[in-house]
């Protein structure tokens, strides 16, 4: 087993690697004195009274006990004072305390607890993330150890789409290579299609369905949307957003664009650009233009910049200027 420090201080502001920390180091506490040997503090029960308790308290228990506490981002000057005087009284030869700060904005350890824990003769550990400008070169290091490539733009839509925090970035990049298999190249647009939300996934069917002119599919889109607490703004941005698109490569092809060259400037996946040409094919410029002109009046007055809706309730008004939009 290896040998513990009488106490550890992990920190920073990369959660997820500081939750591998912990995870670790409660499984080999736990090997080493047993579940009933190791004390977890954590949420409102990381308090510098529950620590010091923890610290002080005689026990019977043969070989070394551990405590851990998640959560000292939060504590005040006080509580850490409180802290580091029990430290003081500890027997580190039998005692390991383990401390767990998680920072973000204004939560950051105090420097007294530092000095505690190195007073005590234990280890520091901090867990930063990377810079925000720094992010896509390392999204694309993590893509290329997961046999994936991604081309220029594709780091920072991955980023655009799901934030900055490494973990969440690295499961998203595990998705990929799940879904489209090792050696793959992805494009930016590749990327935001695989890595939308759920909720955006089928806002785009919404804006696929008004755009095919199936009203029918429409209206059980939309009315699922709502149902799942959707707000209309966010679903009209992308409709109206689509429609745009669709507009774009009408005009394209009524100039006598050919089909394969307008395809090539969608910023969709292949297969997807291939079903909205089809789409698009479908339906009439002038139709296209009316239905645009319908979403992005209702998008105007959902979002309080034009006519109010008066008595109507907004579900209805939606419902009407999808079947309008549709036809």
């Amino acid at each position: 087993m290896p040998a513990f420090k009488p106490a550890y201080l992990i920190l920073g502001d990369d959660h997820g690697r500081i939750s591998e920390r912990r995870a670790k180091l409660r499984a080999l506490a736990e090997a080493d004195a047993g579940a009933s040997g190791v004390e977890v503090l954590e949420g409102d029960a990381c308090t510098a009274d529950n620590v010091e308790a923890a610290l002080t308290t005689m026990t019977f228990a043969m070989g070394r006990r551990f405590v851990i506490a998640d959560g000292v981002e939060r504590w005040k000057d006080k509580d850490v004072e409180q802290v580091a005087a029990a430290m003081k009284g500890m027997d580190g030869e039998t005692l390991t305390i383990a401390l767990f700060g998680r920072e973000e904005g204004r939560n950051k350890v105090a420097d007294g607890l530092r000095k505690a824990v190195e007073q005590s003769g234990g280890q520091i550990s901090e867990e930063s993330g990377v810079k925000p400008w720094e992010l896509p070169r390392w999204v694309a290091a993590r893509a290329r150890e997961l046999d994936l490539e991604l081309d220029q733009g594709a780091p920072k839509a991955l980023i655009a789409q799901v934030g900055e925090r490494q973990q969440r970035l690295l499961r998203e990049l595990e998705k990929l290579a799940l879904e489209h298999g090792a050696g793959a190249s992805l494009t930016a647009a590749e990327v935001e299609e695989s890595s939308a939300s759920s909720a955006e996934r089928k806002a785009w069917t919404l804006a696929d369905t008004i755009l095919a002119g199936d009203e029918q599919a429409a209206i059980r889109s939309l009315v699922e949307l709502r149902g799942q607490g959707e707000r209309l703004p966010g679903l009209l941005y992308q409709i109206v957003r689509r429609l745009k698109d669709a507009i774009t490569v009408a005009e394209a092809l009524a100039a006598g664009h050919p089909p394969g060259e307008v395809r090539r400037t969608l910023r969709m996946p292949s297969k997807a650009a291939e079903r909205f040409m089809a789409d698009v094919a479908k339906r009439d410029l002038d139709a296209l233009r009316r239905a645009l002109e319908v979403m992005a009046d209702l998008e105007l007055e959902s979002r309080g910049g034009g006519a109010s809706l008066g008595a109507r309730d907004e579900d209805t008004q939606a419902v009407r200027a999808v079947l309008a939009a549709a036809e």
